[in-house]
């Protein structure tokens, strides 16, 4: 445990990730966060320094991990002027990423980053809150596979499944494919329940069918209840699911692949933002496919 590490991004996923760690005995030298208020609570908690600039993150350890919102965030971090991650103590460092960003943001980051000696390694995470705190994540890492070994014990404490992908940007794509699907069957169990409560169904009787047929699905463990009774409370934003649903169907306009169902879904988020819904977890896609809820 000699590796010194820092946080930029502290909200609840990179929050969770630095107690985790922390709890495995390993020492968090210093937490950023646009957030200040978020990043000197957790200071405080773990004993952390409280960086006041993103050079200063870099300063104080050897590996650095990013959990922020978008491209822009991530490319602000790594800016190639002004206070910035890969300032004069960036050699030698480590910056594991594990934003859902595009991946050609990872591309251009680890290539910013080869500039000034520094080394970057994909972390795309494909769970939530809860599995960051408890560490057990689904970690697909992509990047340098020295970087991925280099940082493979401390991974191990935050993820019950590390997957190494391949080259940098590859990791964010196969993100992009699960969130793409996962976001399809959010919209599609919408629908279905909302059509069910249309017709007059009983929604406890349809949803332990759909667990029994066809129509089962991991979002209708996670959401088929939270749907029903317009619980959403936020573990995986519908905003990011509009981000996110975006990112998988860029990917396929550069394939030259029409995604309709990718495209429809991306409508449904993008709608539930625009009437001002995108804080709602990913579920909230339900106020707008029953009749007789918001849209």
């Amino acid at each position: 445990m000699s590796e010194k590490i820092a946080f930029v991004g502290v909200g609840r996923m990179g929050g969770n990730m630095a107690r985790r760690l922390h709890d495995c005995g390993y020492t968090i030298n210093a937490v950023y966060d646009q957030h200040g208020k978020n990043a000197a609570a957790l200071a405080a908690e773990l004993g952390a320094q409280h960086a006041a600039t993103l050079a200063a993150v870099t300063a104080s350890a050897d590996i650095i991990f990013t959990v922020v919102t978008d491209d822009a965030a991530q490319l602000a971090i790594f800016g190639e002027s002004g206070d910035s991650l890969l300032g004069s103590e960036a050699k030698g460092k480590l910056f594991i990423n594990c934003a859902t960003i595009t991946p050609k943001t990872h591309v251009e980051v680890e290539r910013r980053a080869k500039k000034v000696g520094a080394t970057t390694l994909e972390g795309c995470m494909a769970s939530s809150i809860p599995q960051a705190r408890e560490g057990t994540l689904y970690l697909m890492c992509a990047g340098p596979e020295d970087a991925f070994a280099r940082a493979r014990p401390i991974l191990e404490k935050l993820s019950s499944a590390l997957r190494y992908i391949g080259q940098t940007g590859q990791a964010a794509q196969v993100k992009a494919l699960v969130n793409m699907v996962m976001n399809i069957n959010t919209a599609g169990l919408a629908e279905g329940l909302g059509l069910g409560h249309a017709l007059g169904l009983d929604l406890d009787m349809l949803r332990e069918v759909f667990a029994q047929t066809g129509a089962n699905s991991q979002v209708l463990k996670t959401d088929g209840e939270d749907m029903q009774k317009r619980d959403h409370d936020c573990y995986f934003s519908a905003a990011h699911a509009a981000k996110d649903s975006g990112i998988a169907w860029t990917l396929g306009v550069e394939a030259g692949l029409p995604l309709p169902l990718a495209s429809a879904t991306k409508q449904q988020y993008e709608r539930l933002v625009a009437l001002g819904l995108g804080g709602l977890d990913k579920s909230g896609v339900a106020e707008i496919t029953f009749k007789d809820r918001r849209g």
